[in-house]
């Protein structure tokens, strides 16, 4: 199998596109839960349980619920899936329809010297950790320059929100109300700073010789489960189409296949 004979999924399985009401609802309501949690917690002075939420919340909004928003897998209509975009990335200071552009791009583009999401992979990994503080503010300025009216919009909108966000946080903070709200962004932000080393440089290579060995495969139980299995990235980029719930069935469907074609999964615990 190299890149040309890549089964459609119809015949690994269309079931793996199936996404149950039930599951939706508590993908969708996930990400806001753990943000209520986060400020419930720290409000009670209970830090030791507050930063775990506001871990699990970057999982479940960037890596998880907003990637499939991102690839409308979650089977809602455009409006909705719109606005739940917007709003599940600004629980975490981000903009949704930034990350939908350089994303969608990423896909079609990779290893592409323009595909500016997937560029941490073309460098070192102290390039890629130093890229952190940059990188979310290269790719909105990327989708603004190429974006539709529609699409800047949406832009200008999330952009307002997380300004008002800062603003009324700093606002508390100042005025010895609470800093709480300011420690909450302050951490969101150090948390991004970790993107391009974590999901872009040890996800891809950009050196491989054709798509199946441009972006890697990992095993195990442990790491992969901590990761909501953003792990098995290569099948991801295989077959965009299914949803992170299924990324699992999709991986061991696709280990004879992947097998054979001489790809070996770099395991993990």
């Amino acid at each position: 199998m190299d890149a040309l004979e890549i089964p459609p999924l119809s015949e690994i399985g269309l079931d793996l596109l199936d996404v149950t009401p039930l599951w939706r609802r508590a993908a969708i309501a996930a990400p806001f839960a753990c943000t209520g949690l986060f400020f419930l917690l720290a409000w009670r002075g209970w830090w030791w349980l507050a930063l775990p939420c506001l871990a699990l919340h970057t999982f479940l909004t960037y890596a998880s619920v907003s990637h499939d928003l991102v690839h409308g897998t979650l089977g809602l209509s455009p409006r909705a899936n719109d606005v739940l975009l917007a709003l599940v990335e600004l629980l975490g200071l981000r903009s949704g329809h930034a990350y939908r552009a350089s994303h969608l791009f990423h896909h079609r583009r990779f290893p592409d010297p323009e595909d500016l999401e997937g560029a941490p992979a073309r460098m070192t990994w102290l390039r890629a950790l130093l890229e952190g503080p940059v990188y979310l503010w290269r790719l909105g300025s990327w989708a603004w320059k190429h974006g539709r009216r529609r699409e800047r919009v949406w832009l200008g909108m999330e952009a307002a929100g997380i300004v008002a966000y800062v603003a009324a946080a700093v606002y508390l903070w100042v005025t010895g109300r609470t800093a709480i709200p300011v420690i909450y962004g302050g951490l969101l932000v150090l948390g991004s700073w970790l993107f391009p080393f974590v999901f872009v440089y040890l996800m891809h290579d950009a050196t491989g010789r054709s798509p199946l060995f441009q972006t890697r495969a990992f095993r195990g139980r442990i790491v992969p489960a901590l990761m909501l299995h953003h792990t098995y990235h290569l099948e991801h980029h295989l077959y965009p189409m299914v949803p992170a719930r299924n990324w699992l069935a999709l991986a061991r469907r696709l280990d004879p296949l992947l097998e054979r074609a001489g790809v070996i999964p770099i395991r993990l615990p």
